[in-house]
């Protein structure tokens, strides 16, 4: 029975940097409250976050969370498992909620528009001129990713840059299609590509998780990594064991 829900979600937003550390100290105490695990990371730029726990703790937080006006309505994406993935719960204060490593990018005010997992599926089926970029690393790539996607060989995410800068400058009149695993990372790839002269840009709207949930298995092959214990899921985002 898959009685644990795992939960994901992000905002870039701007919060103060006075704030963030009584911010922290109460999200670790409702968390914990609850008897849930995971991690949260905060910063002047937003919240990342990755919860897992049983149905009823999970929604007092989610409800917890939407009391402060600045997370209100936040978009959560949920999978499933038989067993708790994390083992302990940390809510870290960090410089960038996601790691890319240059300043001008701020996805609060500037970024590619959204692309739903519907109108990909259309796209992918009637489109021939589309570039899906995935935006992960290598390791996750080679475990499951859409077919035909342009796998830039990362490292780590900050290596993005350095990726753009050798693709073929045909690539900037392409459109393209940015994704990850639950979206975060596209806000600031795609939001870079625009600054350096790409200029028809998307982003699929909640990443691969968000398209599992609406599309399925449709022109994906292979399970979707993700940051946790149960190291992937699959398209009907239940864990997928790699052993």
């Amino acid at each position: 029975m898959l009685s644990i829900i795992n939960i994901t979600a992000y905002r870039f937003v701007q919060l103060s940097d006075s704030f963030l550390a009584k911010l922290q100290i109460s999200i670790k105490s409702k968390a914990k409250e609850l008897g849930l695990k995971g991690t949260v990371l905060l910063s002047v730029e937003g919240i990342n976050l990755f919860i897992s726990g049983e149905k009823d703790a999970i929604s007092t937080f989610q409800n917890f969370l939407n009391s402060y006006s600045f997370f209100k309505n936040l978009e959560f994406k949920k999978s499933f498992s038989n067993f708790q993935p994390f083992k302990k719960m940390l809510v870290k204060v960090k410089k960038e909620i996601i790691t890319f490593g240059i300043d001008s990018i701020d996805p609060a005010k500037h970024t590619a528009p959204y692309i739903t997992p519907e109108m990909l599926n259309i796209w992918l089926k009637n489109r021939t001129d589309l570039v899906l970029m995935d935006t992960r690393n290598t390791f996750e790539v080679e475990l499951g990713s859409f077919k035909n996607a342009l796998n830039l060989d990362l490292k780590r995410f900050r290596d993005f840059p350095n990726a753009v800068k050798e693709l073929p400058e045909k690539f900037k009149q392409l459109p393209i299609i940015t994704f990850c695993t639950g979206g975060i990372r596209c806000e600031k790839a795609a939001a870079y590509l625009l600054e350096n002269g790409y200029t028809e840009v998307y982003q699929l709207e909640g990443g691969i998780l968000n398209y599992f949930e609406k599309c399925g298995e449709t022109h994906f092959e292979g399970p979707c990594f993700v940051f946790d214990g149960r190291a992937s899921v699959t398209p009907s985002l239940e864990s997928f064991s790699l052993i």
